[in-house]
């Protein structure tokens, strides 16, 4: 597996394997659409012949589309089922890792940390899910100013103590934003790069947001 996923899987205490496979392959191919079968392989760690059938698997299921270059080499992308079923798998493998809270917490009080070094005292965390309350947890210690938002989020509603708003502040009334939506952070990270510069978005190398280089700063402990 990637870095990333390498680290995930060993400390996982008995996630599925299969979409681990699975999401490592299509991490593989998010992050160089020039990757091989060999080279999956040797990344995962898994036989030759196995990252051969997970990835002809996610071919078939229309997660990713191949083309053929000469001499014999191969280009492979992610199609929109495949960036969709990628946020799916993430989710679903955060969800269900027995590491997940203690990852979290480490995580999330690197990326407050980062955020009260720069001076940065207002702050948006996109999501209201587990990861969200976890960053509230942790700000105990950095005493941040925080806002969550979740467009869904009911007038006047908190999360942990924390007032929601169902729309990102603009720029100005946040200093920054740190992603902590476990559904889709791809899609929360390229909203928030729309209005914010790209130093001041934020988030937890366990989500895996990619975005343009440079555009998502990645704290990890």
């Amino acid at each position: 597996m990637n870095g990333k996923v390498k680290e995930a899987a060993g400390s996982s205490g008995g996630a599925d394997p299969e979409t681990e496979i699975t999401l490592g392959v299509l991490d593989a191919v998010h992050e160089n659409e020039k990757v091989t079968q060999r080279s999956v392989a040797r990344d995962l760690g898994i036989a030759l012949g196995l990252a051969n059938a997970y990835l002809k698997r996610c071919v078939r299921k229309g997660l990713i589309k191949v083309n053929q270059i000469p001499p014999n080499r191969y280009l492979y992308y992610l199609t929109p089922k495949g960036f969709s079923e990628k946020s799916r798998l993430t989710a679903e493998y955060l969800s269900s890792s027995m590491t997940f809270f203690r990852r979290a917490r480490q995580q999330c009080e690197a990326v407050l940390q980062d955020c009260s070094e720069a001076g940065w005292s207002r702050v948006a965390l996109l999501g209201s899910g587990e990861l969200a309350e976890i960053a509230i947890l942790c700000n105990a210690e950095f005493k941040l100013d925080l806002i969550v938002v979740d467009p869904e989020a009911a007038i006047g509603a908190h999360l942990a103590g924390v007032a929601l708003e169902r729309s990102l502040p603009a720029p100005g009334k946040v200093d920054a934003v740190i992603v902590t939506d476990l559904t889709d952070p791809q899609a929360r990270a390229a909203e928030a790069a729309g209005h914010f510069p790209a130093a001041r978005i934020l988030a937890p190398a366990m989500l895996r947001v990619r975005l343009a280089p440079a555009t998502v700063k990645r704290s990890e402990p």
